[in-house]
């Protein structure tokens, strides 16, 4: 039977996707083995119900789904490698005997009359009536120790063997493949080094698995009847819509058939006019030569007027004569036609109104961009990027808005909208400080809109931009810091300086830590600057710094606290930040490792409290005039740290480097700062 030849896992699966229970049931009742063979076309063999797994040659890899057609891989060992699927059968051997329910099964044993069986032994295989397996099955012996059912026709036996060791009971489970397996592939099969678990213990676990899911489903029924629900009305929307579209469709293409009626009724009658009057124009001509020559004899009567001698009677003959011989001539020596007979000025050029016939679009509604994040930045300017879908048609503009939210006591104001963008970006100018905007685009091509993007929230600096670049000249070491040519970048290099300086550091000592500061300072109100901290970054230290401090400091070598004796090890442990803080002259956080550690006196929890995950940008602001300074998580405008900062003297924005690392200025802080140059 067919049914005793399905005896696999995935491709049981794939089947039941494609078939019904009933289409199931009537497969298996109808597809004796022999068809099996015919749907491998020969390339295999399947005996009896009894048929061994090594009948099967290793060439069949492959079965065709009963449903589909398509071809299910079954690996390199074919039908032997897999499992029987013990469940699919009886799930269709409970189907096939609600089937034939009103069809008896009689007793295999009975003589003639033969009575209905009640009972069937699966080690006997065969069915038997109550009569005749008492007799077959008598207390006290072997027999009565037969398992039997209730009566049935399938006397399968319901064992999973190993398919690498057909003589072995799977009796474990494989987490890791997700197959049951037998003790010999776990102690020197393919599953040697994987992790197993007892056969009772899965069963447990994927049935409670199972059945919780069966019961997430049934409770679900009247969400999923209510989505339904909601779909046929989406269906009758969709038809409502569509119908409603071409009706429209229909009568914008009406309109525009009408129009092109108009104009050409009225250019037709245009030319027929023009043509009208240029042929009268043209027969009068030809009328006014054609008298021409039928008024010939009025040069013999001109001939004989010159045969007048009489001068009085010539004088007065000829007088009249010559003015009519002189319009004659006159009129032949400019000779012009009285209207053209081209139509030049009829001609149309409809290419451009063919290209816009052409180019409308039958494609629906543009698909919404999307906003990316990790592009937008917001300072005093908003810079915006979005993205279309990889398979969404070209656009003609793009339009972006965006409103300033309000607090509770205040309302949000309006959406105000950008000029049409033509690229996937645009800055938006005069925005506040310290306030959150929402952002949202929305893309048109041939007229139509697509909806808006999903709206996202952005928080601007909570004071104006500060420009700088790095300043080479002051405490910047050349030997183990690198400047970009912009100076808008700085990277540590732990080269062989670093490593020959480390012949010098005695016991209590620290390698020291190379310094770099802003180029511009600080001497009144509040400022904002943001910078990127490259993530593999050993150590660095962030902060601001006096002019005063740092003539100071960086002009005694001989100071413990100068950078040649820097007491840092680059571990932010407690003992250290007492004294580190009072020797350095800025007020600082360490970043590094991928973290953000904050100094001691800044909370008075545990150590875990100070470690923060390293923001992707980190920004500083800068109160002057109130004495304190700010650190924030420059994506989401979160204050992660804030303290007091005397700000005795001009201010400057500073960085101390320790091992390999490197400290990128946001091209907004850079770019503002050029603009000055």
């Amino acid at each position: 039977m067919f049914v005793q030849s399905l005896v696999v896992n995935q491709a049981s699966l794939h089947f039941c996707s494609h078939l019904t229970i009933v289409n199931l049931v009537s497969l298996f009742s109808l597809l004796p083995a022999a068809s099996l063979r015919r749907s491998f076309g020969g390339r295999g063999s399947i005996s009896s119900p009894g048929w061994r797994r090594s009948s099967v040659t290793p060439r069949v890899t492959t079965f065709p789904c009963p449903g589909c057609q398509h071809d299910i891989d079954l690996g390199e060992r074919g039908i032997s490698m897999l499992f029987r699927n013990f469940t699919l059968e009886s799930i269709v051997e409970r189907y096939r005997q609600a089937a034939r329910a009103a069809v008896a099964i009689m007793c295999n044993v009975c003589k003639p009359p033969v009575q209905e069986a009640t009972k069937s032994c699966m080690d006997c295989k065969a069915s038997f009536c109550n009569e005749c397996f008492k007799m077959n099955h008598p207390w006290g012996t072997p027999k009565a120790q037969h398992e039997y059912v209730g009566p049935t026709t399938n006397f399968r036996p319901k064992v999973l063997m190993c398919p690498e060791h057909e003589m072995e009971k799977v009796n474990m489970y494989c987490e890791v493949c997700r197959r049951p397996v037998c003790h010999l592939c776990k102690l020197g099969g393919s599953h040697a080094n994987h992790r197993v678990t007892s056969m009772s213990s899965a069963y447990k676990i994927l049935k409670e698995k199972l059945s919780k899911s069966i019961h997430y489903l049934i409770s679900k029924e009247d969400q999923v009847r209510t989505q339904i629900s909601e779909l046929e009305v989406l269906i009758c929307d969709t038809e409502e819509n569509g119908q409603l579209a071409e009706r429209r469709t229909c009568e914008h293409f009406e309109r525009l058939l009408e129009t092109l009626q108009e104009r050409r009724t009225e250019m037709l009658r245009s030319i027929d006019q023009s043509r009208s009057l240029r042929v009268e124009r043209l027969r009068a001509q030809v009328e006014e030569y054609q008298g021409m020559l039928e008024n010939s004899g009025l040069v013999g009567y001109a001939q004989e007027v010159l045969k007048e001698t009489d001068q009085s009677c010539f004088v007065q003959t000829a007088k009249l004569l010559h003015v009519r011989i002189q319009k004659a001539t006159e009129s032949l020596k400019t000779f012009q036609s009285a209207a053209a007979p081209s139509f030049e000025e009829f001609v149309l050029d409809t290419s451009k109104e063919e290209l816009l016939l052409k180019q409308l679009s039958f494609s629906g509604v543009p698909e919404p961009p999307v906003i990316d994040l990790s592009r937008c930045r917001v300072y005093n300017e908003g810079l915006i990027h979005w993205r279309l879908s990889e398979d969404s048609l070209p656009t003609d503009h793009h339009i972006v808005e965006f409103r300033k939210l309000g607090s509770e006591a205040e309302q949000e104001s309006s959406w105000s909208a950008s000029e049409p963008v033509f690229g996937c970006s645009t800055v938006l100018c005069d925005l506040s400080a310290d306030s959150s905007y929402t952002f949202r685009v929305k893309s048109c091509r041939n007229r139509v809109y697509s909806p808006y993007s999903p709206e996202v929230t952005l928080h601007t600096p909570p004071a104006p931009v500060f420009g700088f670049l790095f300043n080479e000249k002051c405490g910047f070491s050349a030997e183990r810091l690198q400047l970009s040519k912009r100076r808008d970048s700085v990277e540590s290099v732990a080269g062989m300086s670093l490593l020959l300086s480390a012949e010098r550091v005695q016991i209590g000592s620290y390698i020291c830590l190379d310094y770099i500061i802003g180029d511009t300072g600080i001497s009144h109100g509040r400022h904002y600057w943001a910078f990127r901290v490259q993530p593999n970054s050993y150590m660095i230290k962030v902060g601001v710094a006096s002019d005063s401090k740092l003539t100071e400091w960086f002009h005694n070598p001989r100071d413990t606290s100068s950078p040649r004796y820097d007491q840092d090890s680059g571990h932010d442990s407690g003992s250290e930040d007492t004294c580190f803080e009072v020797s350095l002259p800025f007020t600082l956080v360490t970043v590094g490792m991928g973290r953000l550690f904050i100094p001691k006196a800044s909370t008075a929890g545990d150590h875990s409290s100070r470690v923060l995950p390293m923001p992707q940008r980190i920004g500083v602001c800068l109160d002057y005039d109130a004495g304190r300074v700010f650190f924030y998580d420059a994506d989401s405008m979160r204050c992660l740290y804030e303290r007091a900062v005397d700000c005795s003297g001009t201010m400057f924005p500073a960085f101390g480097l320790l091992g390999g690392g490197a400290v990128h200025l946001e091209d907004f802080i850079t770019a503002k700062r050029l603009s000055y140059m």
